[in-house]
């Protein structure tokens, strides 16, 4: 009897210590558990802020900052390729041609003809504010004339209230020339533009709308004659 009750009591003991060490994992697992969440919450908390301050700095900046990066980062790089083709003894704008493909290059040029399309006469406010167009994107700036004309002028070259200088400037050859030259070319490209044909008021209105009076001058001019005996009979209301 002794002896079953003291293999009893070390089967209890060795029970309660497999108990308590299950126990204590249990509680090691979750304290592990908890320092992981602490430590993600951490992080999250860190991350958030970060990006709160980021959004800050970008709300802050001007609406477009993006556009205006993109171009220094553009021209920055381009300034770089020009200096190395100039260390190589390269020119610049060929190697840059050598790089563009056939796709770009006809894609580049579609866009050019959508953005200022030649649709012809279509008013004389339009086509003056297209010559203004093509005027302006001719002139190009020189800068030794400039400085030139400036150290001649002097302190008149910005003039004032009592400046007198009026009726001394004299064009120089080249831009009469150039002058001269244009004007030759408006009066080539006006020729070929037909005449504004004036509007009738007595004529018969005979049509509908714009589009049927231009097909009723071409009835007109190819089977008018065929038809006029025809059109008078009518007018008179003799017609069979």
């Amino acid at each position: 009897m002794a002896s079953c009750s003291g293999e009893s009591s070390n089967l209890t003991a060795t029970e309660e210590e497999a108990t308590e060490t299950s126990t204590s994992q249990k509680r090691e697992a979750r304290l592990r558990k908890f320092r992981e969440l602490h430590f993600k919450r951490n992080e999250a908390r860190k991350l958030n802020h970060q990006e709160v301050v980021e959004e800050d700095k970008r709300l802050k900046l001007p609406t477009n900052w993006e556009a205006k990066k993109a171009r220094l980062e553009w021209e920055l790089a381009e300034g770089q390729k020009k200096k190395d083709c100039a260390d190589r003894g390269e020119d610049y704008d060929r190697v840059k041609l050598l790089e563009v493909t056939a796709d770009d290059a006809e894609r580049w040029e579609r866009k050019k003809k959508k953005k200022n399309p030649d649709t012809g006469f279509a008013g004389y406010a339009e086509a003056q504010f297209r010559q203004y167009q093509r005027l302006t994107k001719q002139i190009r700036p020189d800068m030794d004339g400039y400085e030139k004309q400036r150290e001649e002028c002097g302190e008149d070259f910005h003039p004032t209230s009592n400046s007198l200088i009026h009726g001394t400037h004299v064009p120089t050859k080249e831009g009469i020339d150039r002058m001269v030259e244009d004007v030759e070319k408006q009066i080539e490209k006006r020729s070929k533009y037909s005449r504004r044909r004036a509007y009738n008021d007595d004529a018969d209105i005979d049509y509908i709308n714009e589009r049927n009076a231009k097909f009723n001058k071409k009835a007109e001019r190819f089977y008018g004659k065929y038809t006029a005996e025809i059109k008078q009979n009518l007018e008179r209301g003799t017609a069979v």
